[in-house]
Protein backbone atom coordinates (compact mmCIF):
# COMPACT_ATOMS: atom_id res chain seq x y z
CA UNK A 1 0.00 0.00 0.00
CA UNK A 2 3.10 2.04 0.50
CA UNK A 3 3.61 2.54 -3.13
CA UNK A 4 0.21 2.90 -4.16
CA UNK A 5 -0.46 5.60 -1.38
CA UNK A 6 2.57 7.77 -2.01
CA UNK A 7 2.84 7.78 -5.42
CA UNK A 8 0.02 6.69 -7.94
CA UNK A 9 -2.96 8.01 -5.26
CA UNK A 10 -1.73 11.25 -5.43
CA UNK A 11 -1.44 11.31 -8.87
CA UNK A 12 -5.01 10.14 -9.33
CA UNK A 13 -6.46 12.91 -7.10
CA UNK A 14 -4.67 15.25 -8.99
CA UNK A 15 -6.21 14.12 -12.43
CA UNK A 16 -9.85 13.57 -10.82
CA UNK A 17 -9.49 16.74 -8.28
CA UNK A 18 -8.42 18.73 -11.51
CA UNK A 19 -11.43 18.35 -13.62
CA UNK A 20 -13.58 21.82 -14.42
CA UNK A 21 -16.17 21.29 -12.04
CA UNK A 22 -14.01 20.88 -9.17
CA UNK A 23 -11.56 23.88 -10.67
CA UNK A 24 -14.86 26.06 -10.69
CA UNK A 25 -15.57 25.30 -7.31
CA UNK A 26 -11.96 25.77 -6.12
CA UNK A 27 -11.99 29.04 -7.65
CA UNK A 28 -15.41 30.02 -5.95
CA UNK A 29 -14.36 29.42 -2.42
CA UNK A 30 -10.85 30.82 -2.56
CA UNK A 31 -11.63 34.58 -2.47
CA UNK A 32 -13.00 34.28 1.12
CA UNK A 33 -8.84 33.95 2.19
CA UNK A 34 -6.36 36.23 3.60
CA UNK A 35 -3.24 36.81 4.96
CA UNK A 36 -1.12 33.31 5.86
CA UNK A 37 -3.23 30.80 5.04
CA UNK A 38 -3.12 27.14 6.29
CA UNK A 39 -4.10 24.30 3.62
CA UNK A 40 -4.61 21.13 4.74
CA UNK A 41 -3.88 18.43 2.32
CA UNK A 42 -2.43 21.08 -0.31
CA UNK A 43 -1.81 18.33 -2.67
CA UNK A 44 -0.27 19.57 -6.46
CA UNK A 45 -1.11 23.21 -5.23
CA UNK A 46 -4.68 23.18 -7.48
CA UNK A 47 -6.18 25.82 -5.00
CA UNK A 48 -2.85 27.86 -5.93
CA UNK A 49 -4.04 29.90 -8.81
CA UNK A 50 -7.27 30.60 -7.21
CA UNK A 51 -5.44 32.33 -3.81
CA UNK A 52 -6.76 36.16 -3.76
CA UNK A 53 -4.05 39.03 -3.73
CA UNK A 54 -4.90 39.13 0.30
CA UNK A 55 -3.03 35.88 0.85
CA UNK A 56 0.51 36.78 1.73
CA UNK A 57 1.47 33.11 2.07
CA UNK A 58 0.71 29.48 2.32
CA UNK A 59 1.82 26.99 5.33
CA UNK A 60 1.18 23.79 3.47
CA UNK A 61 0.53 20.40 5.16
CA UNK A 62 0.38 17.06 2.95
CA UNK A 63 1.65 13.90 3.81
CA UNK A 64 2.59 12.88 0.56
CA UNK A 65 6.19 14.42 -0.94
CA UNK A 66 4.73 13.16 -4.17
CA UNK A 67 1.82 16.40 -4.37
CA UNK A 68 5.11 18.66 -4.00
CA UNK A 69 6.78 17.33 -7.29
CA UNK A 70 3.54 18.09 -8.68
CA UNK A 71 2.50 21.22 -7.44
CA UNK A 72 6.19 22.74 -7.99
CA UNK A 73 5.47 23.99 -11.47
CA UNK A 74 1.95 25.81 -10.17
CA UNK A 75 3.51 27.34 -7.15
CA UNK A 76 6.81 28.69 -9.75
CA UNK A 77 3.33 30.20 -11.69
CA UNK A 78 1.48 31.97 -8.99
CA UNK A 79 4.82 33.30 -7.47
CA UNK A 80 2.77 33.21 -3.72
CA UNK A 81 5.56 31.87 -0.67
CA UNK A 82 4.66 28.44 -0.35
CA UNK A 83 6.19 26.51 2.68
CA UNK A 84 5.57 23.14 4.17
CA UNK A 85 5.39 22.24 7.31
CA UNK A 86 7.05 19.06 8.83
CA UNK A 87 4.60 17.72 11.82
CA UNK A 88 6.39 16.74 14.95
CA UNK A 89 4.35 14.18 16.67
CA UNK A 90 1.25 14.92 14.82
CA UNK A 91 1.64 18.73 15.61
CA UNK A 92 2.19 21.83 13.04
CA UNK A 93 5.03 23.85 13.92
CA UNK A 94 2.96 26.74 14.50
CA UNK A 95 2.58 29.33 17.37
CA UNK A 96 -1.23 29.87 19.18
CA UNK A 97 -3.44 32.35 17.09
CA UNK A 98 -1.37 33.22 14.32
CA UNK A 99 -2.87 32.08 10.73
CA UNK A 100 -5.16 34.73 9.34
CA UNK A 101 -7.35 32.06 7.71
CA UNK A 102 -7.49 27.84 6.50
CA UNK A 103 -8.48 25.77 3.92
CA UNK A 104 -9.51 22.50 3.45
CA UNK A 105 -10.72 20.89 -0.34
CA UNK A 106 -11.94 17.26 0.10
CA UNK A 107 -9.42 16.18 2.41
CA UNK A 108 -11.10 16.37 5.64
CA UNK A 109 -12.90 12.92 4.95
CA UNK A 110 -10.02 11.58 4.78
CA UNK A 111 -8.36 12.42 8.34
CA UNK A 112 -7.89 9.69 10.77
CA UNK A 113 -8.65 11.66 13.62
CA UNK A 114 -10.51 14.60 12.45
CA UNK A 115 -11.50 15.73 16.15
CA UNK A 116 -7.72 16.61 16.66
CA UNK A 117 -6.89 17.86 13.76
CA UNK A 118 -10.29 20.74 13.87
CA UNK A 119 -8.75 21.05 17.78
CA UNK A 120 -5.21 21.61 15.82
CA UNK A 121 -7.29 24.67 13.84
CA UNK A 122 -8.60 26.29 16.40
CA UNK A 123 -5.40 26.26 18.18
CA UNK A 124 -3.40 28.02 15.35
CA UNK A 125 -6.04 30.22 13.74
CA UNK A 126 -6.33 33.98 15.14
CA UNK A 127 -10.08 33.98 16.75
CA UNK A 128 -12.96 34.47 14.10
CA UNK A 129 -10.71 33.58 11.31
CA UNK A 130 -12.74 31.68 8.35
CA UNK A 131 -11.82 28.10 7.64
CA UNK A 132 -12.74 27.86 4.19
CA UNK A 133 -14.13 24.27 3.43
CA UNK A 134 -14.74 22.52 0.53
CA UNK A 135 -16.04 18.68 1.32
CA UNK A 136 -18.23 15.96 0.34
CA UNK A 137 -20.21 13.86 3.06
CA UNK A 138 -22.97 12.38 4.17
CA UNK A 139 -26.26 12.73 1.66
CA UNK A 140 -30.11 13.94 3.33
CA UNK A 141 -31.41 11.41 0.73
CA UNK A 142 -31.97 8.23 3.12
CA UNK A 143 -31.49 5.78 0.50
CA UNK A 144 -28.26 7.33 -0.44
CA UNK A 145 -26.58 7.64 3.03
CA UNK A 146 -27.82 3.83 3.64
CA UNK A 147 -25.75 3.20 0.99
CA UNK A 148 -22.71 5.88 1.92
CA UNK A 149 -22.58 4.00 4.93
CA UNK A 150 -21.91 0.31 3.82
CA UNK A 151 -19.93 1.33 1.12
CA UNK A 152 -17.52 3.54 3.13
CA UNK A 153 -15.16 0.91 4.74
CA UNK A 154 -14.24 -0.67 1.57
CA UNK A 155 -14.16 2.71 -0.09
CA UNK A 156 -11.42 3.96 2.80
CA UNK A 157 -9.51 0.82 1.79
CA UNK A 158 -8.96 2.05 -1.71
CA UNK A 159 -9.25 5.98 -1.70
CA UNK A 160 -6.50 6.62 1.14
CA UNK A 161 -9.19 6.73 4.03
CA UNK A 162 -11.58 8.70 2.10
CA UNK A 163 -14.91 8.17 3.88
CA UNK A 164 -18.01 8.74 2.11
CA UNK A 165 -20.31 9.27 5.42
CA UNK A 166 -18.86 12.34 6.82
CA UNK A 167 -21.23 14.79 8.50
CA UNK A 168 -18.65 17.56 7.93
CA UNK A 169 -21.40 20.64 9.54
CA UNK A 170 -21.56 18.52 12.28
CA UNK A 171 -17.79 18.06 12.98
CA UNK A 172 -17.44 21.58 12.75
CA UNK A 173 -19.26 22.82 15.33
CA UNK A 174 -18.74 20.13 17.58
CA UNK A 175 -15.29 21.40 17.36
CA UNK A 176 -16.38 24.88 18.27
CA UNK A 177 -16.64 26.44 14.82
CA UNK A 178 -19.61 28.87 14.00
CA UNK A 179 -20.82 27.94 10.31
CA UNK A 180 -21.75 31.36 8.19
CA UNK A 181 -23.55 30.43 5.39
CA UNK A 182 -22.90 26.85 4.64
CA UNK A 183 -24.36 25.21 1.31
CA UNK A 184 -25.14 22.11 0.74
CA UNK A 185 -25.84 20.46 -2.84
CA UNK A 186 -25.04 18.06 -5.36
CA UNK A 187 -22.11 18.19 -8.39
CA UNK A 188 -22.56 16.02 -11.13
CA UNK A 189 -21.57 12.52 -10.30
CA UNK A 190 -22.41 9.28 -8.25
CA UNK A 191 -24.71 10.33 -5.35
CA UNK A 192 -22.62 8.36 -3.24
CA UNK A 193 -19.68 10.98 -3.61
CA UNK A 194 -21.11 14.01 -4.87
CA UNK A 195 -22.73 15.80 -1.82
CA UNK A 196 -20.83 18.81 -1.12
CA UNK A 197 -20.89 20.96 1.93
CA UNK A 198 -19.55 24.45 1.55
CA UNK A 199 -19.11 27.41 3.54
CA UNK A 200 -16.50 29.06 6.07
CA UNK A 201 -15.91 27.82 9.57
CA UNK A 202 -15.41 30.93 11.55
CA UNK A 203 -12.41 29.80 14.74
CA UNK A 204 -13.52 30.77 18.43
CA UNK A 205 -10.95 31.98 21.10
CA UNK A 206 -8.15 29.59 21.67
CA UNK A 207 -8.48 27.03 24.20
CA UNK A 208 -6.05 25.07 26.18
CA UNK A 209 -6.88 21.96 23.84
CA UNK A 210 -3.82 20.31 21.67
CA UNK A 211 -4.44 18.49 19.05
CA UNK A 212 -3.15 17.69 15.71
CA UNK A 213 -3.73 18.77 11.69
CA UNK A 214 -3.34 15.26 10.53
CA UNK A 215 -0.57 13.88 8.25
CA UNK A 216 -2.94 10.86 7.61
CA UNK A 217 -5.34 12.44 5.17
CA UNK A 218 -4.27 12.22 1.44
CA UNK A 219 -3.91 15.95 -0.87
CA UNK A 220 -7.01 16.68 -2.53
Amino acid sequence: MGLYRDFFLPRAINRTCGQPQYLELRREVAPALRGEVLEIGFGSGLNLPYYPESVTRVRAVDPAHAGRELAAERIAARGLPVEFLELAAGRTPLPDASIDSALSTWTLCSIADLEQTLAELRRVLKPGAPFVYLEHGLSPEPRVAKWQKRLTPLHRFFAGNCRLDLEIERALRAAGFALDSPKRFYMQGSKLSSYMYQGVALAPAPTCARGSASPDAPAR
